[in-house]
């Protein structure tokens, strides 16, 4: 039986049983055994062709699912395509060397513990910690491969300005070494054990390596300029350069020299892009802090 063939009722005036269907399960289970074998082999050649580079690439992945989940209806529920895939996802990236995460759980509760168990895996080992800067840590000591933080907030306190953090990154060497974010979670569904009604957790993943695009992303640029400049002032010549800004994080710091902010454009934006060349009044260069496959929505054809 082919991947696109579906079973078929009995022909008529012969009657199903229920071994007869538990037979036909248990073949079928067989196939998708097979099959994952034959997808872990390919895992493994994808991985010898990497030479040991960063197995997350959370934008192929978001292909791979916004594929698959545009086929999902009938008898197969969306949710329940989405929560094999992602355990399978996680499966090849631990095939692919090491592979932890380090969770900024900030507050009481596991909000963003669950997010990442929903996402990378229930098998995935994850280290918990109050402060971003300590997961962040945990990617330059090698005791995790990515990290997912809190959203931030303009209301932040300046210890959790972890973003900010990541636009100072220029003496690090080469590139690819910098951290950057990747992911932003959830990417669909809702985490494992999520209360009904419960406030919906989000985070951004971050790992020492450089976005990759799934074809429908944003892009998030930390700004440097001066304090005076008013937020609207700041988006018309966002506007003029020719983006579409989503949204953005305006902090003027008491004492700060500078004023600064994380701004969320459309679509997957190189750093050298010469668009940003236009926006005015910015004391330094825009840095790319990382881009995300724009998550999809559960009610989505």
């Amino acid at each position: 039986m082919s991947s696109t063939e579906t079973t078929s009722p009995p022909p008529s005036g012969e009657t199903e049983t229920l071994a007869g269907l538990r037979a036909e399960l248990d073949a079928i289970d067989d196939m998708i055994f097979g099959a994952l074998s034959r997808r872990a082999a390919v895992v493994e050649r994808v991985a010898a062709l990497k030479g040991g580079a960063l197995a997350f690439r959370p934008g192929r992945e978001a292909m791979i699912l916004r594929r698959l989940l545009a086929r999902a209806s009938g008898a197969l529920p969306r949710q329940t395509v989405a929560r094999v895939w992602r355990e399978i996802l996680a499966g090849s990236l631990a095939q692919q060397g090491p592979f932890s995460i380090a969770v900024c759980e900030p507050g009481p509760g596991e909000a963003l513990g669950l997010l990442a168990r929903g996402h990378f895996g229930i098998a995935t080992p994850l280290r918990s910690h109050r402060r971003a800067a300590q997961a962040i840590a945990d990617l330059a000591n090698g005791a995790a491969q990515i990290a997912v933080l809190p959203m931030p907030a303009e209301d932040d306190p300046p210890a959790a300005l972890w973003w900010t953090a990541l636009a100072h990154q220029e003496t690090v060497v080469p590139p690819l070494m910098r951290v950057h974010i990747l992911a932003r979670l959830p990417f669909w569904g809702l985490p494992l054990r999520c209360p009904e009604g419960a406030p919906r957790a989000a985070a951004l993943v971050v790992a020492a390596g450089l976005p990759d695009p799934s074809g429908d992303d944003r892009t998030l640029f930390g700004f440097e300029f001066s304090v005076e400049l008013s937020r609207t002032r700041l988006a018309q010549q966002i506007a003029a350069a020719g983006f579409v800004a989503h949204s953005f994080i305006l902090r003027r710091d008491s004492g700060a020299p500078v004023a600064q902010a994380l701004v969320d454009l459309d679509g997957f934006i190189a750093e050298n892009d010469p668009r940003l060349a236009a926006i005015e009044s910015l004391k330094r260069p825009p840095v790319r802090l990382g881009a995300y496959a724009v998550p999809m929505e559960e009610t989505a054809p």
